[in-house]
């Protein structure tokens, strides 16, 4: 499988205005193919293939006074611009055909020099290399520093160079594992493991709010990063609003905020890392529940939600289990884990959010609620054996891909 390694980069004030103008070239020739198949659909002709693009918006237009500074930058970096509009316009006909999963997407928009994010691409063909010094060398750009986190286990297939909105620099290889080597590394174990997500009252013993209950009886507490930088975000931004429009001061001021949203986000991403890398090497099964992000995103807990990033960790737990050959499974998000007692299995009707520990009618047992549903998603999951060994459930219960809209926040959409 391919992986992603991302690298901080440190350019100097040469490079940087390098990168800037590679930047602004991959737009640019961006655009012109994106105005290009335009014109052509607005004519009702056919669209212009990426080879006749190619010939027409690089080598051509080189030669013309108002395309001539294209040659100051890789021809690569062009040719993968291209590439991304092809990309693009290829994505925006398969979501149209309904042959594409996920979210239904737009047709390619033109980017914008104000655009906070910027990126261009080095293929193998291009020639860049890292140098015994550790450096990366890139054509038409330079030697830049790289501080290196980790060794690359193999040799990349390409590089991109992102600029994000907090103005910093970073390299991002192409790195394709081997995924026996991957699995060789990481021990077997028999444990397995439920995992319930969720937003409750503060119940852990350090006082925390738990977004996590594993079946084993572990609360695992919400950092909430957010709601905890809330008052440095808020203060920045004041400030921006008393900066008038367009001048210097506002964009330090906007570059302070983006860079107080950046550190919250790189603080959360290290702690799902974290978390999903303890959780895959420990249990060699783990069951996660489907739950409806984007529907709990549009009720009162939405910036909790958020806060949680719960898609960005159950993402981490699918690459991180197939990478080392661990099973993932995700029940269906309408799986009654809550009404379920996990002794005897009777189902005990829905219960309020409020109610955070209830007593079984069938059997006396007194469940946490939040562990009882995390018991229940490892049982759908078929990883819960009895005393004989056997599996409680022999056959998983996937979630449905094709499941829409919402049941509401307390049976289906729920946050506990």
């Amino acid at each position: 499988m391919q992986l992603r390694y991302s690298f901080r980069l440190y350019p100097n004030a040469v490079q940087q205005a390098a990168l800037a103008r590679a930047f602004g070239c991959a737009r640019v020739v961006f655009n012109d193919a994106v105005r290009a198949r335009e014109d052509a659909r607005a004519a009702g002709e056919p669209f212009p293939k990426i080879g006749e693009l190619s010939t027409r918006l690089i080598t051509q237009a080189k030669t013309t006074p108002e395309r001539s500074w294209l040659g100051e930058v890789s021809a690569v970096v062009l040719q993968q611009s291209l590439r991304d509009a092809e990309t693009a316009y290829r994505n925006f006909f398969a979501s149209l055909e309904g042959t594409r999963k996920g979210p239904r997407l737009g047709a390619p928009r033109f980017k914008s020099r104000k655009d906070h994010r910027q990126s261009i691409r080095f293929t193998a063909n291009a020639r860049w290399k890292i140098t015994d010094a550790g450096r990366l060398d890139l054509p038409k750009i330079g030697t830049v520093k790289v501080k290196w986190s980790r060794t690359l286990p193999v040799t990349p297939s390409s590089v991109t160079v992102i600029k994000d909105a907090a103005g910093r620099f970073f390299a991002s290889f192409v790195i394709d594992t081997d995924p026996a080597a991957d699995q060789a590394r990481m021990p077997q174990t028999e444990n397995t493991i439920g995992i319930d997500l969720g937003l409750t009252l503060p119940q852990t013993p350090s006082g925390g709010t738990p977004i996590a209950v594993l079946s084993t009886g572990e609360k695992i507490d919400s950092p909430r990063f957010l709601r905890r930088a809330e008052k440095k975000l808020k203060k920045a931004q004041k400030e921006l609003s008393r900066k008038q429009k367009g001048s210097k001061n506002r964009a330090k001021a906007r570059l302070k905020i983006a860079r107080a949203h950046a550190k919250v986000a790189d603080a959360r991403r290290e702690f799902h890392h974290q978390l999903s890398t303890r959780l895959i090497s420990e249990n060699q099964g783990i069951a996660v529940e489907d739950l409806s992000v984007a529907g709990l995103a549009r009720t009162r807990l939405a910036k909790s939600v958020h806060d949680a990033g719960w898609s960005s960790f159950v993402n981490m737990l699918k690459y991180k289990a197939e990478q080392y050959g661990r099973p993932l499974v995700t029940i269906g998000r309408f799986e009654p884990t809550s009404q379920t007692c996990s002794t005897c299995g009777t189902k005990d009707g829905p219960k309020p959010l409020g109610v955070r520990e209830w007593t079984c009618t069938a059997c006396g047992t007194v469940h946490d609620r939040d562990t009882n549903a995390a018991l229940n998603v490892k049982t759908a999951a078929g990883l819960a054996v009895t005393a004989c060994g056997a599996p409680v459930r022999p056959e998983p219960v996937l979630a449905q891909r094709e499941e829409t809209g919402s049941h509401g926040f307390a049976t289906g959409n729920r946050a506990a």
